[in-house]
């Protein structure tokens, strides 16, 4: 599983341009099973996204079409880590 934390290194409304096509993006990566979670971060400096059922080279390969890596808006730090512990339900997640 992965933790992707996405830094904008941009102001928010360079950002704001990309915002339907992120969303697409984002959809899409949900119907291909691939993300679990996402979401903005507070303050809105980034977003995070959870990620599972991927190998890391895969999931660069797949975070390189979001419009916001696309146009260098924004820095993205992968974190995969394997969860040990989580409440019931979340297993199907996980992608193991």
């Amino acid at each position: 599983m992965f933790a992707v934390v996405i830094t904008y290194k941009c102001p928010i409304e360079d950002v704001e341009k990309y915002h339907a096509e992120h969303v697409e993006f984002l959809t899409k990566q949900y119907d291909a099973g691939v993300f679990v979670a996402s979401g903005r971060r507070n303050p809105r400096v980034g977003g995070v996204i959870l990620a599972s059922g991927v190998e890391k080279d895969e999931l660069e390969s797949i975070l390189a079409l979001d419009p916001f890596k696309r146009e260098n808006l924004a820095d993205y730090d992968v974190i995969e880590f394997i969860p040990s512990r989580m409440q019931p339900g979340f297993e199907a997640f996980i992608g193991e």
